[in-house]
C-alpha cells in the first residue's frame, strides 16, 4: 500500500512537470535547459557564448601567454581579452555563413589530407599526434572548419578589394631605400591602445593617457610582451605584441623614420592613427642581400589532349616532330607550324628567361637535367605532352624584381590589416551584443 501510494504521488509529480513544461514558452525552456547544462555569458545577435567556450579559450590564451613569458596578467583582462576573441568570431562565422562562404566535408579532408602530408603523417598518425596534445580528431576537424570559414570570409570581404598599383610599389621602394645604415628589415613588437570609430575627444584623450602611462611603465623595467598581451588591441597581442620581421617599406610611414635611427631594445611612441595609439619596440634589424638566381632560356613545343586528340595520339604527333628535329629540322619552324601553346609558339616556342619556380615541377625537372642546347624526349605534364630544348643558361641579380615582388606583399598585407580591422570594428559596431560575465567569477 505504501510503495502504491508513493508510485502514484511520483507520477503526479511528473504529470505536473510535463505540463508545466508544455505550458512554458519554448525559448524560455531552451533557455532554462541552456543554463542547466552550461551558462551563457554573452548574447550575439542570435547566437551565445557559453562559460565551456570562455573557459576553454581563457586556456588557450594562458598558454600562449606562458611562450612568450607573460604569465602574470590579471584573470580578469585575460577573461574580458578572452570573451571579445570569442564574440568577434562569433559574429565573422555568422557573417560567413549568411553570405555562402563555408566549408563542404570534401574541403575540409582534402585540407586534413594536405595538412598531414605537409607534416609527413597519415590521417591516423595525426589523428594519433593530436591526441597526444589533447586533441580529439573532432576537435581538430571543427576548429579547422572554422579557420578556413574566417580566411574565406577575410578573403572575400577583405582581401578581394585590396588592389596594388605600380605607383604604390614605386612609392614603396623608394621609401624603403631612404633607410639610413642600410636598414631594410625590423623585427619590432607593437602595441594599440585603439580608439573607438568615430571616438570623442575624451576618449581619445583617455587613449592617449593610457598609451603614455604603458611607456612610462616600459621605461621603468616592465616587460613589453606581458604589457602588450595585456593592453594591446593589435592582431599579434597575445602573441607579446611580435610582428616578426617587416620589411623597410612594410613598416607604417607613422614611425618608419624613428625606426631608421632606433637602437635594439629601444621603444617609441605613442603615434597616433585613425585606429588608436601605437607604441613600437625595435627587437632587431638587417641589411639586404642581393637575390641571385640561376635562369634558364628554354623553348618547347606542347601538343594538348583533348576530345580530339587522345593522350597516346599527342605522344605520337610529339615523338614524329622529335625525331624531325634530331634529323636536322628548324625547332622554331615546328613549334610555329605545331605547338598548342599559342603564347610561346609564334615566337618559335621560345619561354625566354625562366626563373626557378616559373614552370610546373615535372617540366622544370625535365629542362633542369638538360645540358645547353640539350633537346628532351617526349613528356607529360597536366597541360599535355612537351618536348623542350635548353638554349642558355645565367645567374642573374633578380635583386630588383624580388623587391618589387616583397613590396607588393607588403603592401597588401598592410592594407589587409588595416582593411580587417576595420571590418572587424564595422562588424562589432552592428551586432547586438550583451554580455553576462559574473564579476565574482
Amino acid at each position: 500500500m505504501v510503495t502504491d501510494n508513493l508510485s502514484r504521488r511520483l507520477n503526479f509529480w511528473l504529470l505536473l512537470l510535463l505540463a508545466a513544461s508544455l505550458l512554458m514558452p519554448p525559448a524560455l525552456a531552451l533557455a532554462a535547459d541552456a543554463e542547466l547544462l552550461d551558462r551563457i555569458v554573452a548574447v550575439v545577435n542570435d547566437d551565445v557564448v557559453l562559460q565551456s567556450e570562455l573557459d576553454q579559450e581563457i586556456v588557450s590564451i594562458k598558454q600562449k601567454l606562458a611562450q612568450v613569458g607573460a604569465e602574470d596578467i590579471p584573470g580578469d583582462e585575460i577573461r574580458k581579452q578572452a570573451l571579445e576573441r570569442l564574440i568577434l568570431e562569433k559574429l565573422q562565422l555568422a557573417e560567413a555563413k549568411r553570405i555562402g562562404a563555408t566549408v563542404d566535408d570534401e574541403t575540409l579532408l582534402m585540407a586534413m589530407n594536405r595538412i598531414a602530408q605537409q607534416n609527413g603523417l597519415s590521417l591516423d598518425e595525426l589523428a594519433a599526434a593530436l591526441k597526444e596534445q589533447g586533441m580529439s580528431m573532432d576537435e581538430y576537424r571543427d576548429e579547422l572548419r572554422k579557420e578556413i570559414t574566417l580566411q574565406r570570409l577575410r578573403n572575400r570581404e577583405v582581401m578581394s578589394g585590396i588592389q596594388i598599383t605600380k605607383a604604390e610599389v614605386d612609392n614603396y621602394l623608394a621609401h624603403a631605400e631612404d633607410n639610413p645604415g642600410g636598414r631594410d628589415a625590423y623585427h619590432l613588437r607593437h602595441i594599440l591602445v585603439p580608439t573607438p570609430e568615430g571616438a570623442s575627444s575624451e576618449e581619445i584623450a583617455a587613449a592617449r593617457k593610457q598609451a603614455e602611462d604603458i611607456i612610462q611603465r616600459l621605461k621603468n623595467g616592465e616587460d613589453f610582451a606581458t604589457l602588450a598581451s595585456r593592453y594591446s588591441a593589435g592582431q599579434q597581442a597575445l602573441e607579446g605584441g611580435d610582428l616578426g620581421w617587416l620589411e623597410a617599406g612594410q613598416v607604417p610611414t607613422l614611425f618608419i623614420k624613428d625606426l631608421a635611427g632606433m637602437e635594439r631594445g629601444e621603444v617609441r611612441g605613442p603615434y597616433q592613427a585613425a585606429s588608436g595609439f601605437h607604441i613600437i619596440k625595435l627587437e632587431d634589424y638587417k641589411g639586404g642581400d642581393k637575390n641571385i638566381i640561376k635562369q634558364t632560356h628554354a623553348r618547347h613545343i606542347l601538343i594538348r589532349t583533348d576530345e580530339l586528340t587522345s593522350d597516346q595520339d599527342a605522344r605520337n604527333r610529339l615523338e614524329q616532330l622529335y625525331q624531325r628535329i634530331q634529323g636536322g629540322e628548324d625547332f622554331a619552324t615546328l613549334a610555329r607550324a605545331h605547338s598548342d601553346d599559342k603564347g610561346s609558339a609564334i615566337k618559335g616556342g621560345d619561354l625566354g628567361w625562366v626563373n626557378p619556380g616559373d614552370l610546373v615541377p615535372k617540366f622544370e625537372e625535365v629542362m633542369n637535367d638538360l645540358p645547353i642546347n640539350g633537346l628532351s624526349k617526349p613528356f607529360r605534364t597536366q597541360f599535355g605532352w612537351h618536348i623542350v630544348q635548353v638554349l642558355d643558361r645565367r645567374n642573374h641579380d633578380a635583386t630588383e624584381e624580388v623587391k618589387r615582388d616583397k613590396a607588393k606583399q607588403a603592401l597588401r598585407k598592410r592594407k589587409a590589416d588595416e582593411a580587417l580591422q576595420l571590418y572587424l570594428r564595422k562588424l562589432r559596431g552592428q551586432a547586438f551584443v550583451e554580455t553576462r560575465l559574473d564579476d565574482n567569477y
